[in-house]
């Protein structure tokens, strides 16, 4: 699939790391260093602007590094950017350790996921059909 992209940053393109990976690491524009004090959260621009086809989404997800080494994940995760959206991407992070961190220009901060959705048209019902699961959840399925 082709994705028309504006890249307003100096850094290189979203890219794949491997071959098989899902998503592509997605790097801050700073002018200068942002400090993320602990549970405090930062929006971080991209320099990115996108134009997905109609049906696609790109999903915004956390990099496990970043969240097993410092405790940073984004806040709204996975975060959306619609297909209509023609603005600057911005990444919300959150420090959930202990310990400020600082994000620089030209990081690793998340990656992108492009994925296909579809639209529902709800049909109201009185009543659903029923299953075996019935309307257990919340760790209905974990009891012995």
């Amino acid at each position: 699939m082709k994705v028309k992209i504006i890249n307003k940053s100096h850094h290189p393109l979203p890219q794949y790391a491997t071959p098989l990976s899902a998503g592509m690491d997605i790097r801050a524009f700073l002018t200068e260093p942002v400090e993320i004090k602990p549970l405090e959260r930062r929006l971080i621009p991209t320099g990115l602007y996108i134009a997905l086809p109609e049906g696609y989404e790109a999903q915004m997800r956390p990099r496990s590094g970043l969240a097993i080494k410092h405790g940073i994940s984004l806040l709204n995760t996975p975060g959306t950017i619609d297909a209509d959206y023609r603005g600057e991407i911005g990444i919300i992070l959150i420090n959930l350790s202990n310990e400020p961190f600082v994000v620089n220009d030209g990081e690793r901060i998340c990656q992108m996921v492009i994925a296909a959705h579809g639209h529902v048209e709800w049909q109201p019902e009185e009543t659903l059909d029923d299953t075996e699961r019935g309307a257990g959840g919340f760790g209905h399925t974990g009891k012995q």
